[in-house]
């Protein structure tokens, strides 16, 4: 009886640390709320069949109504609040597969007619893959018709088709494919989501023709996919070659000019996070704006003494951040950077505290909510990742950093940003490494080493002179900055090409003693990566992925 008591009196003791625990760390509730949100979105895709209308909005009336009915019961208060975060996220996400809900195809058609309107044009290798609206597939009823298609065209023409313009042509169209494997990534979701009801190729060259008549809807799109375009073409045109191809990525977002070759030394390097514009990229764009306008400002006497021009210079640099946000094509990486950075900018001009943790879970809530989808990509996974990681170990060493030694000396300087930029690098790598793993079974081994020469590249000279060019462009100046710019590109390029040359030399050499060696070494030689090629799923399409959906034909919005 005394012992059973005993460990009463134990699991009581646990239980009351628990919630003094809990309680503790109320300020820190919210930051469930994006972690609620997922849970719920997670929950809709993984369903096989779509549910009723009605079953998030319910979902979503009755958390509400039993929070209101406890609010005066902590416990019950939080239990109703979390399911209330739960389902909103079900709800969002029904909501979001209504209205992106779209016809698509059922059937592969062969070399049919096809006309519409150019929404979008990325170079890719020797071709170029057009997204069209507003389509007419001969022998398709309208009603069946897809709003948009994605179609490639194989060469044959040397300038690019600008968006906007009326094609015609002939092309091979199929739905949108299913994952390979259970659990492999499902195009057929994607392509849901962005309105793609076909993609295909097309035989030989398309035919430019006049607008069917007044088409509304789009113009906004169509004049950013033009400026894009425009942009993009200066800076290749300018630098040519790998260099321009990479520095329209970092400034445009259009990476399809990348040859494969850059693009796996990229991959293998563990650099390719400075190809997706995100984070980096708009942190760099938003403190150049920023440090420019106040450096400009500080000159000026007046406004400088009886104006805070740093919050001057805080509303430049969102509004730069809004214009490379539409100039990089708004991915989800630069969605969530420019809410973070909106949220930092908008904490500097309310003297409150920038870089925080409610600052992340508010932009992953925003996110979410806006594209459900997106928690489903790699994209969404490891940029959230590696930002909570980063906000985390800062929030823990940013004290210890305030209360050490601040002297200025270029030492104690170069100290702490090499120091800063290893312990960021290691913390990102570690974060997004799981990611990496499960969704492109790979992992950057010489990361850190390479990080730590791309980007101080990238952030002191790449980008401020990229900015540079973008700005003297309007001009026709933007030469004077893209050589300076191209230096580095080339500069990290020559470093690839040293690096690819060297794992070459190393698999000769390693080819040649193998092939001294007997044959039942060689057998057991060649059966290590095949077994581990066949563990790792990369034999028959078997490849892991996010286990959302089984590889039947999507016909519902959930399944999708």
């Amino acid at each position: 009886m005394a012992a059973s008591a005993l460990d009463d009196d134990q699991e009581l003791d646990t239980t009351g640390a628990l919630a003094r625990a809990f309680l503790a760390e109320r300020e820190r509730w919210p930051l469930w709320i994006p972690v609620g949100l997922g849970l719920g979105l997670a929950l809709y895709f993984s369903l096989t069949i779509e549910p009723p209308p009605y079953a998030g909005a319910a979902a979503v009336v009755v958390s509400a109504l039993t929070a209101v009915a406890a609010r005066r019961r902590l416990g019950w208060l939080v239990a109703a609040m979390a399911m209330l975060a739960v389902s909103a996220g079900f709800t969002a996400a029904q909501l979001r597969g209504a209205l992106v809900d779209a016809p698509i195809l059922v059937k592969e058609m062969r070399a049919v007619g096809v006309s519409g309107r150019v929404v979008a044009n990325e170079i890719r290798g020797a071709g170029q893959r057009l997204v069209i609206d507003h389509p007419r597939i001969e022998g398709l009823d309208p009603a069946a018709t897809p709003e948009r298609l994605r179609i490639t065209l194989r060469g044959g023409r040397e300038e690019r088709i600008p968006p906007g313009r009326w094609l015609s042509l002939r092309a091979t169209l199929s739905p949108p494919s299913g994952p390979a494997a259970p659990g492999a990534f499902d195009f057929a979701r994607h392509a849901y989501f962005k309105r793609l009801g076909g993609y295909g190729f097309a035989y030989g060259r398309a035919q430019l023709i006049d607008p069917p008549g007044e088409v509304g809807g789009g113009r906004w799109t169509i004049a950013l996919g033009r400026f894009r375009q425009a942009v993009t073409e200066r800076i290749r045109a300018g630098l040519g070659g790998e260099a321009g191809a990479v520095a329209a990525a970092l400034l445009t977002g259009e990476r399809g000019a990348i040859s494969k070759p850059t693009l796996a030394a990229i991959r293998d390097a563990g650099l390719a996070h400075l190809l997706a514009i995100s984070g980096l990229h708009m942190g760099l764009f938003a403190g150049i704006v920023f440090f420019a306008t106040r450096a400009a400002l500080a000159l000026w006497e007046p406004i400088a003494l009886r104006h805070s021009i740093k919050k001057w210079a805080a509303g430049a640099a969102l509004a730069g951040m809004a214009f490379y946000l539409f100039l990089s094509g708004a991915t989800i990486p630069t969605q969530r950077a420019f809410l973070m950075g909106a949220l930092v900018i908008a904490a500097v001009m309310l003297d409150r505290t920038a870089i925080s943790m409610r600052s992340v879970a508010l932009a992953a809530v925003a996110v979410l909510l806006v594209q459900p989808e997106s928690l489903l990509g790699p994209s969404f996974q490891m940029s959230f990742a590696a930002v909570v990681a980063l906000v985390a170990v800062f929030e823990v060493v940013n004290e210890r950093l305030s209360e050490s030694d601040t002297a200025y000396h270029w030492s104690n300087r170069f100290r702490r940003y090499f120091i800063g930029l290893s312990l960021m690098t290691v913390i990102a790598n570690l974060a997004t490494g799981p990611f990496a793993i499960y969704n492109f079974n790979r992992f950057a081994v010489y990361g850190l080493a390479a990080n730590l020469i791309a980007v101080p590249l990238t952030a002191l000279w790449i980008m401020p002179w990229g900015m540079a060019a973008l700005l003297l462009m309007p001009v026709g100046l933007e030469a004077l900055a893209a050589g300076p710019h191209g230096m580095g590109h080339r500069w990290a390029d020559r470093r690839g090409a040293r690096r690819r040359r060297l794992a070459g030399r190393r698999e000769i050499a390693a080819g040649n003693a193998d092939a001294g060696a007997g044959r039942r070494r060689r057998r057991r030689l060649v059966a290590l990566p095949v077994a581990r090629e066949v563990a790792l799923g990369r034999r028959s399409g078997i490849c892991p992925g996010p286990a959302v959906t089984g590889p039947e034909p999507v016909a519902r919005p959930a399944d999708r």
